[in-house]
């Protein structure tokens, strides 16, 4: 039997509704979340380790590096078969993405929590922990890098998004699809990730700040966060990469500055790109320097310029670290 180390660090999976507080709040420690959820044994060996009750909003990339950590010795233990993180929904689609950009090694890592609390009717955190441990326990999923499992879809981790607040079915991954199901006691796979994006750093800028370009929008935002000593720019654009041109007027006043800004989009699926060369459009952004981050979301895009400005890596090397690494190959 496959033996999985299966890591507590809070969210909705740990929370109970709270009459005084007016609503759900933290609670429940790893082996209270162990208790609700019977057949895990017939699954596989499950170590638990608590590290605390963290609502997912209040990570920082400094903690999750700080996590990362902990992972990682887990995952060098020679016994250890794979590994489960069970956190928040809310921030998974970024947590799950710094690990996978930071963790090296084929045993499979599964990301997952529920979106009901445990005092709601319909919890699903049982039964979504029982799907990540078969799948953290599955060699198939070896060599695979980090995963999010809940609903029973498997997702990888640079493509998957929360699509609903509070749907059971909420995560998806616009751009390639899932790797795969969970159904009944078998993990069924459809295809395998063919790259994925690396970084090797144990530090991370706190000082990299997201903007969402929207109608009318001009520089003000820009020159806020750079006299608010940014770090780095993430600018998720209309459409293919466009904006309005006093947006890019102040982001090209930062980038002479040497602040590095990349270029996503709002948009749920596809990427930036150079299609339109009007001024604001993404080719102009190119031009002035604006670094393109494939199909990375905003704040996976956010997520990997931290980790390559605390890794010291230079322009190049940060471009490389954001594009699209080589394309998803579907198995037959």
């Amino acid at each position: 039997m496959a033996r999985v180390a299966v890591v507590f660090t809070g969210g909705t999976i740990s929370m109970v509704a709270d009459p005084t507080a007016g609503g759900n709040v933290p609670a429940l420690d790893g082996a209270a979340i162990l208790a609700r959820s019977p057949g895990l044994e017939t699954i596989a060996e499950v170590v638990a380790v608590d590290l605390g009750r963290t609502p997912a909003s209040h990570f920082t990339p400094t903690q999750l590096l700080g996590i990362a950590a902990t992972l990682r010795d887990l995952l060098a233990e020679p016994a250890t078969d794979g590994l489960v993180v069970v956190q928040g929904t809310d921030t998974i689609e970024e947590t799950s993405f710094l690990w996978d950009l930071v963790l090296d090694g084929p045993k499979p890592v599964v990301v997952t929590g529920a979106m009901r609390a445990a005092s709601d009717v319909g919890y699903d955190g049982p039964a979504n922990l029982r799907d990540a441990v078969r799948v953290a326990a599955s060699p198939e999923l070896r060599d695979t890098g980090v995963v999010v499992v809940l609903g029973g879809s498997i997702e990888p981790a640079d493509d998957v998004v929360k699509t609903h607040t509070s749907s059971l079915t909420t995560f998806r991954s616009p751009n390639g699809g899932s790797l795969g199901r969970v159904e009944q006691d078998r993990v069924v796979l459809f295809r395998r990730r063919a790259g994925r994006r690396r970084v090797a750093t144990e530090q991370a800028s706190e000082r990299v700040h997201l903007l969402t370009a929207v109608t009318g929008m001009d520089g003000t935002l820009v020159d806020a966060a750079v006299a608010a000593d940014a770090e780095g720019l993430v600018v998720a654009t209309t459409g293919g990469g466009n904006t309005s041109p006093t947006l890019l007027d102040a982001a090209s006043r930062a980038m002479e500055r040497g602040i590095p800004v990349v270029l996503t989009t709002r948009c749920v699926g596809g990427c930036a790109g150079t299609a339109y060369a009007f001024p604001g459009g993404g080719a102009t952004w190119v031009r002035a320097g604006a670094l393109l981050a494939g199909h990375l979301s905003g704040p996976k895009a956010r997520i990997a310029l931290a980790l390559g400005l605390g890794a010291g890596l230079d322009r190049d090397a940060l471009g490389a670290l954001l594009a699209d690494p080589a394309p998803v190959d579907h198995l037959a």
